[in-house]
C-alpha cells in the first residue's frame, strides 16, 4: 500500500510537470508579446508568505493530502518556480535575504532574533523611491530579541504602511502594532484576520498609486493544532499518507502533526482564494504581480528530523507561484531553474520596471520569467552559517554549504563532504550518494561548482562561533539568541 502511494504521488506529479511545461512555449510566446508595458503602468505587487510551508505540501505539487483548490486553480494561471529553495532556511534569515537581496554573510542575520541593520536598500525603499505605497502586514521577525515589542519606523526598512507584530505563534491570541505604540490584537485565527486587513488595503488603494504589499502569515508553523475547528475536521490523522523518508518509530507522531499541519494549510488558501477575489473584484487582478511563496519548509519527521534548518528538501524547498497576467499572460508555466531568497528582491523590481539597487547581491530573473532570457542559473546556495536553536550541535547540529541544482543537492560540513542526492532518481533523498568511488567525478564537480559559489559570496566557510563573534551577536552556549515573547 506504502509503495502504491508513492507511485501516485509520483504519478501526480509528473502529470502536472508535463502538463506545465506543454504550455511553457505558448506562455513564453505570450511574454515576449506583451512583456513591455506602458511607460508609466506600473504593476501592483501583492507578496503572500507563510511560515514553514514546504514545497510539496499542495494539491497542484501532487500532495494526496492537502486540500489547496484555490493555490491548485492558481497553478494553472501562473508561472511556479519548482526549484526555488530558502537558502538559508529560517525564518530571520530569509526574511533579511528578502528584504535586501543579499546573503546572510553579508547582511548578518544568520541566526533568528538578531536585528536586520538598515545599511541596504530594502524592498520597501526601493518601491518607495518608484513611487509606489508600501505595507506590511503580519511577521516581521527581524527586531531582534523582542519578539512583542512596539517597532519604531525607523526599524520598519522604509514600510509605509504597518499592522505587524515581529514574531508569535499563538495563532488565536495575536497581537500588533500599527503606528502607534499600543498594542491590538488580531480578531480570531490571525491569518484570517490578517487577509481581510490585506483586501481592505487592497480596495482603498485601487485607484491610487500602484502599491506592493507584503502579507506574511505565522502558519502553517507549529503549534500544529490550533487551526479553526472547521479545518481541523477535514483531516483524519489515521488517513494521512507519509513520505517514504519518514522513519516507522515516527509515523504515528508524524500523521498527528501533519494533521494539523494540513489543516492549517487548508485555512491558508481560503485566504488565497479571498484575495484573488478582491484583485477581481477591483479589476486589479491583470496589473497585480501575485506570489505565493514560503520562508522555508518543514521536515515533519522526514529523515527523523524535524522543523528546518536542515539541508534536505522538505526544509529548503518552497512553493513559489508568480502569476501576472498584463505580462506574462495566464497560461501555466514550470520553470526549473534553481532560484534563492536573495534573487527575489532584483526579480521582482525588473518584472516592475524599478532600477535595482547596488546593495543588491541577487540576480534580477524577470527576463527569464518574461521568456526573453535563458534560464542562467545552474545551482543555488544553501547554508547553515551556524547552527542553534533544535538545530544546536548536541542535537546533531552543523554548519554546513551546499547547492541544490536542478537534479543534485551536494552538501559539506566543517569536516568536509556530507551528503549527496540525485533528486531526480531519488526524489525522497534515501540513497546518500556522497564519497561513494563511483560517484567520485559528480561529486568533484559539485564541489568546484560550490566552491565557486562561495568565492563569489565572499564566504570563507569559517565556524559559526567566527561570525558570530564577528558580528557582535549575542547568544547562549548553544549559539542561540535569546528572546523573549
Amino acid at each position: 500500500m506504502k509503495q502504491d502511494n508513492i507511485e501516485r504521488r509520483r504519478f501526480l506529479q509528473t502529470a502536472a510537470i508535463g502538463a506545465a511545461s506543454i504550455v511553457l512555449g505558448r506562455n513564453v510566446t505570450l511574454a515576449k508579446r506583451l512583456s513591455t508595458l506602458p511607460a508609466d503602468k506600473k504593476p501592483n505587487l501583492l507578496y503572500i508568505f507563510a511560515d514553514q510551508w514546504r514545497a510539496q505540501a499542495t494539491g497542484y505539487a501532487g500532495d494526496p493530502n492537502a486540500r489547496t483548490p484555490n493555490l491548485d486553480k492558481l497553478a494553472t494561471e501562473s508561472i511556479n518556480l519548482t526549484n526555488a529553495v530558502s537558502g538559508c532556511p529560517v525564518c530571520s534569515p530569509y526574511r533579511a535575504s528578502l528584504m535586501t537581496g543579499q546573503y546572510p554573510l553579508t547582511h548578518g542575520v544568520f541566526l533568528n532574533d538578531v536585528p536586520l541593520s538598515n545599511d541596504a536598500v530594502s524592498f520597501a525603499q526601493a518601491y518607495n523611491q518608484a513611487g509606489y505605497e508600501t505595507g506590511l502586514i503580519g511577521k516581521w521577525h527581524l527586531d531582534g530579541p523582542h519578539r512583542s515589542s512596539f517597532i519604531p519606523g525607523d526599524r520598519r526598512q522604509g514600510f509605509k504602511f504597518w499592522k505587524v507584530l515581529d514574531a508569535t505563534h499563538n495563532y488565536n491570541n495575536s497581537f500588533y502594532y500599527a503606528d502607534d505604540n499600543v498594542q491590538l490584537k488580531w480578531d480570531g485565527y490571525d491569518a484570517i484576520a490578517q487577509t481581510t486587513e490585506a483586501c481592505n488595503y487592497i480596495r482603498e488603494h485601487a485607484d491610487g498609486n500602484p502599491f506592493a504589499l507584503f502579507l506574511s502569515w505565522g502558519p502553517p508553523h507549529s503549534p500544529y493544532q490550533t487551526a479553526p475547528v472547521k479545518y481541523k475536521t477535514l483531516f483524519n490523522k489515521d488517513k494521512i499518507q507519509l513520505r517514504p523518508n519518514v522513519p516507522e518509530e515516527m509515523e504515528d507522531k508524524a500523521r498527528q502533526d501533519l494533521a494539523g499541519y494540513y489543516a492549517h494549510i487548508a485555512a491558508l488558501d481560503d485566504c488565497i482564494g479571498e484575495l484573488l477575489q478582491t484583485l477581481k473584484q477591483y479589476r486589479l487582478e491583470n496589473d497585480t504581480i501575485f506570489v505565493f511563496t514560503s520562508d522555508h519548509g518543514d521536515m515533519l519527521y522526514s529523515q527523523g528530523e524535524q522543523k528546518k534548518q536542515r539541508p534536505w528538501d522538505e526544509s529548503i524547498r518552497v512553493p513559489f507561484l508568480l502569476r501576472y497576467p498584463a505580462a506574462l499572460g495566464t497560461a501555466a508555466g514550470t520553470i526549473d531553474m534553481p532560484i534563492s531568497a536573495p534573487d527575489i528582491m532584483p526579480t521582482l523590481l525588473g518584472l516592475s520596471g524599478i532600477d535595482i539597487p547596488d546593495t543588491v547581491e541577487g540576480t534580477d530573473f524577470s527576463g527569464v520569467l518574461r521568456g526573453t532570457d535563458k534560464p542562467s542559473s545552474d545551482a543555488v546556495l544553501i547554508t547553515c552559517p551556524s547552527p542553534f536553536g533544535q538545530w544546536k550541535r548536541t542535537r546533531g547540529g552543523r554548519e554546513y554549504r551546499g547547492i541544490r541544482t536542478r537534479q543534485y543537492t551536494y552538501v559539506r560540513d566543517l569536516n568536509g563532504p556530507w551528503l549527496l542526492y540525485d533528486n531526480k532518481r531519488d526524489p525522497y533523498q534515501m540513497n546518500n550518494l556522497c564519497n561513494k568511488p563511483e560517484h567520485s567525478e559528480l561529486q568533484k564537480r559539485l564541489e568546484s561548482i560550490l566552491s565557486q559559489k562561495l568565492k563569489d559570496t565572499n564566504d570563507e566557510f569559517l565556524s559559526g562561533w567566527d561570525y558570530i563573534k564577528k558580528w557582535g551577536h549575542r547568544v547562549d552556549e548553544s549559539g542561540t539568541a535569546p528572546y523573549s515573547k
